[in-house]
């Protein structure tokens, strides 16, 4: 008892703290290590699950197809997850390589999947399932050794406080109810909860922010404040926001959605945007939607979904590869099938991407490197359509001290000449990523 009133007279002092002022924020000894381990992480798996997932038609399902909020609501009274087993999912995400997940606490629908004291629209008090999802992933990632990361909307399509923004507009909201010191208070109650009850959080994982972004005046999402926060409570924690921009000021890694860093296939990021010196992380879905569509049966392959990690590797990213869990509690058998996938080609080649950086050549028609300290991985991974090629060059300062097979040990053979290594291919390659080892 005494702990628990201490940690929350702790919070509360820091929520009343002042701000520290804009444009100052010095990472501390700890978070910065952090970064680093973030860094080598190279896989995390990122889970949609809400109400939401009862309507089997995605998270945004308020948005798309409900013209009605308080109808929406309703889907809390048949929330009943009786398979979830938090344990379960962990475990076969480590198995899987993951390093750490994301979970989505709170989505733009603004159901809390945790007790949270600051609104009875939550899991607890909404559902006949009155069980603690986030308790108890929270407790299954700390005994696993798994980094538990919080994603946290910054929109709301049911309270009224939320300044109305360019979505949930047909949610039957009213818009003159908005409050945004009100509802700014609410988020920050909501935030001090996750970070003083659940242990230690690795990342809050932030989105909505370009909910304002057609705003004729700039909305001030109060952002600085609201950082400093989240660091006061937990230094260490990292602090992401997925408003497609470069970093504000308080941020400790850089998120790209559906797209590898500086390439803006997706046509999310902002023009001026540059990939920074931050973590970087790349978030993109197994299938085709984030939360739980029945009919979406269109799940990526193990190969291409090896493929899109060492891209992501080969960018010096982590891949956050999202899963959207069954309104039963269960992960989708599809899912599982690609988890176990990917972890038995991780247990062999995992050790050429963790701890590792881009390597000399980025993601390419052929593969990507990545390498760690005096050696480089040169992964050769085609896409399935694709022409092998007979051999792949990089630049390299100095003559190789040897180049040999990942699997094998043997020499590959290969030529230097004036700062470019060229490397022979065997007429067969591993697939869907074949290994060579260059020492340097």
């Amino acid at each position: 008892m005494k702990k628990s009133l201490c940690a929350l007279a702790l919070a509360w002092a820091a929520l009343a703290a002042p701000a520290q002022p804009a444009g100052h924020y010095t990472p501390t000894p700890e978070n910065l290590a952090a970064r680093e381990d973030f860094r080598k992480a190279k896989l995390g798996i990122f889970l949609h699950w809400g109400i939401y997932s009862t309507f089997a038609q995605g998270e945004w399902y308020l948005q798309n197809y409900v013209p009605d909020r308080m109808e929406y609501a309703k889907a809390a009274d048949a929330f009943y997850p009786h398979r979830f087993d938090a344990r379960q999912w962990i475990r076969a995400f480590k198995d899987a390589g993951a390093r750490y997940i994301c979970f989505t606490t709170r989505h733009h629908d603004g159901f809390s999947m945790w007790d949270t004291r600051q609104s009875d629209y939550n899991i607890v008090k909404a559902t006949p399932f009155k069980r603690d999802v986030v308790k108890e992933l929270a407790d299954a990632c700390h005994e696993e050794g798994l980094s538990l990361h919080l994603y946290y909307s910054h929109i709301d399509w049911m309270r009224d406080d939320y300044p109305m923004g360019r979505t949930g507009r047909h949610c039957g909201k009213d818009s003159t109810k908005s409050d945004w010191p009100h509802y700014f208070r609410f988020m920050n109650a909501q935030l001090t909860e996750l970070l003083t009850h659940y242990g230690k959080v690795g990342a809050i994982w932030f989105d909505g922010w370009w909910d304002h972004d057609q705003d004729s005046v700039p909305f001030d999402w109060q952002l600085h404040e609201q950082y400093s926060l989240i660091h006061r409570l937990q230094p260490a924690c990292l602090i992401g926001n997925n408003h497609h921009m470069a970093p504000n000021e308080g941020e400790d890694m850089q998120i790209f959605e559906r797209d590898l860093p500086g390439e803006n296939k997706a046509g999310f990021v902002d023009k001026a945007a540059q990939v920074s010196r931050l973590p970087l992380e790349t978030c993109e879905t197994m299938n085709g939607m984030w939360g739980y569509k029945v009919v979406d049966q269109n799940y990526k392959s193990v190969d291409d979904l090896i493929r899109l990690l060492v891209s992501t590797s080969g960018k010096g990213a982590n891949l956050l590869l999202n899963i959207g869990p069954q309104p039963n509690g269960e992960l989708p058998a599809l899912a599982l099938d690609r988890l176990k996938g990917l972890g038995q080609w991780m247990r062999t080649y995992g050790a050429t991407l963790y701890g590792t950086e881009a390597g000399p050549v980025k993601p390419c028609a052929w593969g990507a490197t990545t390498e760690r300290n005096d050696t480089v991985f040169v992964h050769v991974c085609p896409a399935k359509d694709a022409e092998v090629p007979q051999g792949v060059s990089l630049p390299l300062k100095k003559k190789p001290k040897t180049v040999t097979d990942y699997l094998s040990g043997k020499r590959v053979a290969h030529t230097y000449r004036r700062g470019q290594l060229t490397i022979e291919l065997p007429a067969t390659l591993a697939i869907p990523d074949h290994v060579i080892i260059i020492k340097r």
